[in-house]
């Protein structure tokens, strides 16, 4: 019940944001959650492509802006890995954002596809911000990693935009048939639906965490066996 008041006004506050700051506040909001608010970016994005849909914004600039804001985003756990390196585990406000278990399954996915699972990281919703923590943990070139993530940007956030915008259609044939109620519900249901999938695909994957640190646990002492 918590989480669901929490989020109710997160998307209350970005709503107000928006309505006043056509530009400013989708940059806002996108920069935060590159630093943990709990939000899904993807909502935002979408928030874009209906401001873009009612005419109070244009599509280059807005892309443009809501681009920018990720990629500051992403920087800043990347400088903090590669500044602090693990020990940034220590703090307590790191620890609530990058939750150490994770690491395992990052670990295993930079050795298995190498830098580019950075570009992979920005299609993950859930360990985008550990990922690119690691990245900077692990000493990536700074320039191969906004290179990477760049290239994940240029796709995700325009085709994301470009869904609000026709879904924004969709909420003007809603509020022409139900006035305001239908424009409220539409908005919030489409949210409520991002945010409990993201939850979903979050779940599964420490479940996959927690399996593949059970398996090395196991394997740790045969290795050590054999070598000796």
């Amino acid at each position: 019940m918590e989480l669901l008041l929490l989020d109710s006004s997160l998307q209350e506050w970005a709503s107000g944001l928006f309505e006043n700051s056509h530009y400013l506040g989708p940059f806002l909001v996108l920069l935060l959650c590159g630093i943990g608010l709990p939000l899904p970016e993807e909502v935002t994005l979408i928030g874009s492509g209906i401001l873009l849909h009612q005419g109070k914004v244009e599509f280059v600039p807005i892309t443009l802006v809501c681009s920018a804001a990720i990629l500051l985003g992403d920087t800043i756990p990347y400088l903090v890995g590669r500044r602090y390196g693990m020990s940034a585990l220590r703090w307590p406000i790191v620890r609530k954002v990058l939750h150490p278990e994770r690491f395992v399954l990052l670990k295993r996915r930079f050795r298995q596809h190498g830098n580019w699972v950075v570009f992979t990281f920005r299609f993950l919703p859930g360990i985008r911000i550990p990922g690119y923590f690691s990245a900077g943990t692990l000493k990536m070139p700074f320039l191969r990693f906004l290179a990477l993530d760049a290239a994940g940007v240029a796709l995700s956030v325009p085709l994301s935009i470009w869904l609000g915008k026709v879904f924004g259609s969709s909420i003007e044939e809603l509020e022409g048939q139900m006035e305001n109620l239908a424009l409220v519900l539409g908005f919030g249901i489409a949210s409520l639906l991002l945010i409990l999938y993201t939850r979903h695909r979050l779940r599964k994957r420490e479940a996959e965490l927690a399996r593949i640190a059970a398996e090395e646990a196991l394997a740790e002492p045969g290795e050590s066996d054999g070598a000796a």
